[in-house]
């Protein structure tokens, strides 16, 4: 059940969503247990970021929320390639890149929770 959704500086336009997509949903197998098919992303594009009291550079802040327990080796490994697709796609630099992690036991979908 995981989520990643994007806040991002610049604008993204319909291929370059599409790219994304599908790149975050082979990323996520990084993560035990997950895959593109209970992944969910979103995208917010000319998001006003701020880093380092500047906003002059794209910038991007990436939240992952999985159902289960953090596994720290595997979301470092997603934080690579997620620097990589933003980088890639975006042409936003890695040290521009926020990604935060949340873990939880409790997930609701279908009306009910696992």
């Amino acid at each position: 059940m995981p989520f990643i959704d994007s806040k991002v500086s610049v604008k993204i336009s319909d291929e370059q969503e599409k790219e994304l997509k599908t790149r975050l949903g082979k990323a996520i197998s990084l993560l035990p247990g997950k895959s593109e098919s209970w992944l969910m992303t979103g995208f917010e594009d000319g998001y006003h970021l701020y880093f380092r009291g500047d906003n002059s550079e794209p910038v991007a802040f990436v939240e992952v929320s999985v159902f289960g327990s953090s596994d720290k080796k595997a979301f470092n490994k997603l934080t690579a390639e997620i620097t990589e697709i933003f980088g890639d796609v975006l042409g936003i630099s890695a040290d521009h890149i926020y990604v935060k992690y949340s873990a939880t036991p409790d997930w609701g979908w279908n009306g009910g929770n696992f």
